[in-house]
């Protein structure tokens, strides 16, 4: 009995001293990006974006690849962590070229495009959509670059180095990532780093557009930091219409774009943390967030991954869309209806001019 009772406090020790030395490698190894960092541009395209002319921008969070219709994931309450094989995500990559290829827009904002990861089979999906639309402007900001998270325990999401990909046919001269506002406690490391990346592009009237590409946190349970970086981002905008510039923000809000999409989408669970309604009311003066007729057209942008995707089902809602500035005309907005056939997310287009 006494030698049962050894084992076990010795195995108990060894558990304790491996978990405390996992904790240590966490902390040790946690490294925020800094604020303000310049980043380098591809630029293929030489043109000035045209003014008085309908253009398309498009934003799709492409879920790092992982995701098909039936994938479930854990932090949703799902059981999966990672892409099932390379071969997934690769096939993943080729829809959502082939999808934004289908929808043609003069610009594309991507997020969670992973450079490197465990739970995207070490793809390197950046390179792969820059190379694919080598002839035209293209930007990479890394949101995070994550140390080894060891859960599940079975299967590990591991590291991943991720972010943000901006693709214009017009030239980018310029481009800023800008750090938001995180939580700074244990939860650091599963929300990860958040950013959103500036890009400035010439106008054919000596303007600029500035194109932001943003991710806002997801599972974050402080709501004060929500508002922090609405605030941060919201700062930029408006200094950047102060200055006589186009302003157009495209990205994953994580936050219900709709106002009400339970009721539109007829949810009769309780919201999720990530899906509370969009604040509109503390948008700077002379920005504006445009629907179009998502509500009437019923197609959502994206889903919870409790269970594979089940039209009718499964909880949907609308995070991703477009805040622009009132010197920019909102043609038509409209959500992409792929079934999360590549993603977890579908694009949303908005079609606009410049005044």
């Amino acid at each position: 009995m006494n030698k049962i009772m050894k084992t076990i406090g010795i195995l108990l020790i060894t558990i304790l001293l491996i978990a405390a030395g996992y904790l240590l490698y966490l902390f040790a190894d946690y490294d925020r990006i800094p604020d303000q960092i310049a980043l380098d541009n591809r630029n293929n395209s030489q043109q000035k974006i045209p003014i008085k002319k309908d253009l398309k921008a498009m934003t799709f969070n492409i879920g790092y690849g992982a995701y098909t219709s039936d994938y479930t994931f854990f932090m949703d309450g799902g059981k999966i962590s990672r892409a099932k094989d390379k071969e997934t995500v690769e096939e993943n990559l080729t829809g959502i070229i082939e999808t934004t290829e289908k929808l043609e827009p003069h610009l594309a904002f991507f997020q969670e495009v992973d450079q490197d990861g465990d739970r995207s089979q070490h793809v390197d999906e950046v390179e792969r959509l820059q190379k694919h639309f080598s002839n035209a402007s293209s930007t990479y900001g890394k949101n995070y670059h994550s140390s080894y998270l060891f859960y599940p325990f079975l299967e590990p999401i591991g590291k991943a180095t991720s972010g943000l990909v901006t693709i214009s046919k017009s030239e980018i001269t310029e481009t800023m990532r800008y750090s938001l506002p995180i939580e700074t406690n244990f939860n650091k490391f599963f929300d990860l780093d958040r950013a959103f990346i500036v890009s400035r592009i010439p106008t054919d009237n000596e303007k600029e557009l500035i194109a932001i590409n943003v991710h806002l946190s997801a599972y974050s349970k402080d709501p004060t930091i929500l508002e922090a970086q609405l605030s941060k981002l919201t700062e930029v905008m408006n200094a950047e219409y102060q200055k006589g510039n186009y302003v157009l923000v495209a990205g994953d809000f994580n936050h219900d774009m709709l106002g009400n999409s339970p009721d539109i989408f007829e949810i009769d669970e309780e919201r999720k943390s990530w899906d509370q309604p969009f604040p509109e009311e503390k948008l700077p003066q002379h920005f504006s967030h445009p629907k179009g007729k998502i509500a009437e057209k019923k197609i959502p942008s994206a889903r919870n991954l409790d269970i594979p995707y089940q039209p009718g089902k499964s909880y949907v809602t609308v995070l991703d869309g477009f805040l622009i500035s009132d010197n920019i005309s909102a043609k038509e907005v409209m959500v992409s209806d792929e079934q999360f056939k590549n993603s977890d997310h579908n694009p949303v287009l908005l079609t606009f001019q410049l005044n």
